[in-house]
C-alpha cells in the first residue's frame, strides 16, 4: 500500500533509503527531547515564526507541535520512507497545517519564491550536496525570507576535531544514515548567500559528556532582498 502525505495524496518513489537508522532514530529522538534537552532547542529555533513555512529534512515530525499558531501552514519535506511515515502521524496531531511530502533537499518539488521562511533543524550534516541543498533554499524563500536553523557540525579542540574528520572518513555516514560530523553549517550559510543573523553554539546534551555530535548552533539567516 502506497503512504499518503498528511494533506496531499499518494507519495513518490523514496529519495532515501535508510531503514535500520530510520527506526533507531526515531527511538533515540524522541528521548533525547527531554533527556538532552533538544525539545527546548526546538521551542527556540521556532519561536516568533509566521507564514508559510518550509521545512527540510522533518524527520518523524518532532519540530510540528512547537510551531506557534501565527504559522499559516507548513510543507515539511522527508526523504525517507519510514521517517516521513511516522511525521505524516506527527502532522495529525500538530496544531497548525502540516503537509508532509517526499522529496530531497537538492531538488525541492515547490515552487520558487513560496515560503515566507525556512526551517533546518539537524539535517545539514546529512544531506548529499550542501551548496546545492541551500541555493534551493534560496530559490523557495521570497527575498527576504528567513531561516532558522539548529545544526550540529565541527567543534572542540584539535583532537575532537581530528576524531570528527576520521570519523567521516569511515564508519559515521554509514551507520547513522549519511550524517557527518565535521560540516560546518554556518560557514555553508553564508557561501550559499544568506545574511546571517544572531545565531549562538550550544552543547547538546547541555549538561553531560562532550560527544563528536555536541557541538550545535542555534541560529537565524535571510535570503536577501535584492538576489
Amino acid at each position: 500500500m502506497p503512504l499518503r502525505s498528511a494533506r496531499s495524496g499518494t507519495v513518490s518513489r523514496d529519495a532515501v533509503h535508510h531503514p535500520l537508522f530510520a527506526r533507531c532514530y526515531a527511538r533515540v529522538s524522541v528521548t533525547a527531547e527531554t533527556r538532552m534537552g533538544v525539545g527546548r532547542m526546538r521551542e527556540k529555533l521556532l519561536a516568533g515564526l509566521s507564514g508559510r513555512v518550509i521545512e527540510i529534512g522533518a524527520g518523524n515530525g518532532l519540530n510540528f507541535a512547537h510551531y506557534p499558531g501565527t504559522v499559516s501552514e507548513v510543507v515539511a519535506i522527508e526523504p525517507e520512507r519510514r521517517l516521513r511515515q511516522l511525521a505524516v502521524e506527527a502532522a495529525l496531531r500538530a496544531e497548525v497545517p502540516v503537509d508532509v511530502v517526499p522529496g530531497a533537499a537538492e531538488a525541492l518539488p515547490v515552487k520558487s519564491e513560496g515560503f515566507d521562511a525556512a526551517v533546518v533543524s539537524l539535517v545539514l550534516c546529512s544531506v548529499r550536496d550542501v551548496p546545492r541543498a541551500l541555493g534551493e533554499l534560496r530559490r523557495v524563500l521570497r527575498p527576504g525570507g528567513e531561516v532558522r536553523f539548529f545544526e550540529h557540525g565541527r567543534g572542540g579542540g584539535r583532537v575532537m576535531t581530528f576524531s570528527q574528520r576520521a570519523l567521516d572518513r569511515t564508519v559515521w555516514p554509514v551507520v547513522s544514515g549519511g550524517c557527518h560530523l565535521a560540516r560546518e553549517p554556518v560557514r555553508a550559510l553564508r557561501d550559499a548567500g544568506f545574511e546571517l543573523g544572531p545565531y549562538r553554539q550550544v552543547m547538546m546534551p547541555e549538561e553531560g559528556p562532550t560527544l563528536p555530535i555536541s557541538f550545535c548552533v542555534l541560529g537565524t539567516a535571510w535570503r536577501p532582498v535584492s538576489s
